[in-house]
């Protein structure tokens, strides 16, 4: 699908979708929107595609000579990572896991666990997991659990940054980082947070390509983990305060854009500079918290079968902007609920070079997640693809609204608590606040084998394996 350019938009808006993906108007308004703003070159949406705060969930936005803050969104670096098992799914008891992680890893909003220093929080927003190891003996306050960190194979740490898209190492500017946001920073390390997220425990339940699949280690009935977090409360404080900012910014200086939700900061700006640095900033945060969740899970499963291999196929990114080369230009890349998808000459010294990088795309609560794999045909999607599902209800709308003390419904829930007990039948749920798990129900999400048909049918990625969920851990 595309939407035309028509006045005042400076590019199409191209949707890759099949027919059978349900778009939201309003987020084709959005995508249309973005389409406007002075000095885009491209524009984008991926079949995940809903309605967000000022670009749509699963947009890219290309850029020569802007960065917004709203097209990375509030999430910054909400991401993906997987770790192998060498255990047959079946023969082991996950929900006994599921449990004794979750005394590790606090679940859901405003809650702490790891604590740095001021001075290790700094290296962290600066130099990503690379910093984080250097300190990681040294600087943490608290831990949950010293003997799972005592453990530490220092050269498998080291190890797995090959496997974490950029090394996880972002030139970040711990400066440009809002009081508010380090505050909040400071004891979150280690937190999975609420919404979306998840820690599963998964079964892989299909192969796609079994070549590359024995090169990443998976193989039918394997238990995989994948853990699903960002960058908690400070990477939220930072989104919220650039975005008041630039919307400050292009009223000062006369910038037109479709509103003040969809402001842009021009990247030879102090604000864009300022911006670019604390966003990196924050994906180093998260970078890091996914790490340390990574550490307890593995800590975990070790201490109950001793010192096994459990390896890291990759950590990605959701909601990150970078400066990109395409088609013989530089480009700020923006990718909002969308992920990179590197074919294999971008990928060269890399684990990668050969296969291309892999894509973590999760599903919805109680349905299947996917590993794909970047290939040269997705330049046409700026080596990009959706990043999950996509909502098709809103939380609103799915887990209802109450008003008044005798709890009057004002919006009746479009999701009934059998439901969602259908939905999670044979898998163990953990959740922090089960009152509001309609919120992430599969019904509220888009098919997530339909959306991932289409994105192997517009040739922006290849299948390599679907998981299932055997337990869910939630916010």
């Amino acid at each position: 699908m595309v939407l035309r350019k028509k006045t005042p938009m400076q590019v199409d808006a191209e949707i890759f979708a099949s027919k059978n993906i349900p778009v939201e108007s309003e987020a084709l308004n959005q995508l249309a929107d973005a389409a406007c703003l002075p000095g885009v070159e491209r524009v984008l949406a991926t079949p995940d595609i809903h309605v967000g705060f000022g670009v749509p969930i699963g947009g890219v936005v290309a850029a020569r000579n802007f960065i917004s803050p709203a097209a990375v969104g509030y999430d910054i670096n909400c991401g993906m990572r997987l770790i192998t098992t060498p255990f047959d799914a079946r023969e082991i008891d996950v929900p006994d896991l599921a449990r004794n992680v979750r005394k590790v890893i606090p679940l859901g909003e405003g809650k702490s666990n790891v604590r740095l220093t001021s001075k290790g929080l700094r290296r962290v927003l600066a130099e990503g997991l690379p910093g984080l190891l250097s300190i990681i003996n040294s600087e943490l306050l608290a831990f949950p659990d010293n003997a799972i960190l005592n453990e530490l194979d220092q050269q498998e740490q080291t190890t797995i940054l090959e496997r974490v898209e950029r090394h996880g190492n972002l030139p970040g500017n711990p400066q440009a980082v809002p009081d508010r946001a380090k505050q909040r920073g400071l004891p979150q390390l280690g937190t999975l947070g609420g919404g979306n997220h998840f820690i599963e425990f998964q079964l892989v339940d299909r192969i796609d390509d079994s070549e590359t699949a024995k090169l990443w280690g998976l193989r039918l009935g394997q238990l995989v983990v994948m853990i699903h977090s960002g960058s908690r409360g400070l990477g939220h404080e930072i989104g919220g305060h650039f975005m008041r900012l630039a919307g400050k910014f292009v009223k000062k200086h006369g910038i037109k854009v479709p509103s003040s939700n969809l402001a842009i900061l021009p990247l030879d700006s102090r604000e864009g500079r300022d911006y670019l640095g604390a966003m990196n900033a924050a994906a180093n945060y998260a970078f890091a918290n996914r790490h340390i969740m990574a550490i307890l899970v593995q800590g975990i499963i070790r201490r109950r079968f001793g010192s096994i291999d459990l390896a890291t196929i990759y950590d990605v990114a959701h909601n990150l902007a970078s400066l990109e080369r395409h088609a013989r230009n530089d480009l700020m890349i923006h990718r909002k609920g969308a992920t990179r998808a590197f074919p294999p000459e971008r990928m060269k010294g890399t684990p990668f070079a050969e296969t291309g990088q892999p894509v973590l795309v999760p599903g919805s609560m109680g349905t299947a997640s996917w590993l794909l794999r970047g290939i040269p045909a997705g330049q046409r999607a700026l080596y990009s693809t959706n990043h999950g599902a996509g909502r098709v209800l809103s939380r609103t709308a799915a887990r209802g609204r109450k008003r008044g003390k005798r709890g009057r419904v004002q919006i009746p829930a479009a999701i009934s608590d059998e439901d969602v007990m259908k939905s999670m039948q044979g898998i163990t749920l953990i959740c922090e606040k089960p009152g509001s798990i309609k919120e992430e129900a599969p019904a509220a999400y888009k098919d997530i084998d339909a959306v991932i048909e289409s994105v192997i049918g517009a040739e922006l990625a290849a299948a390599v394996a679907r998981m299932v969920p055997l337990a869910v851990l939630k916010g």
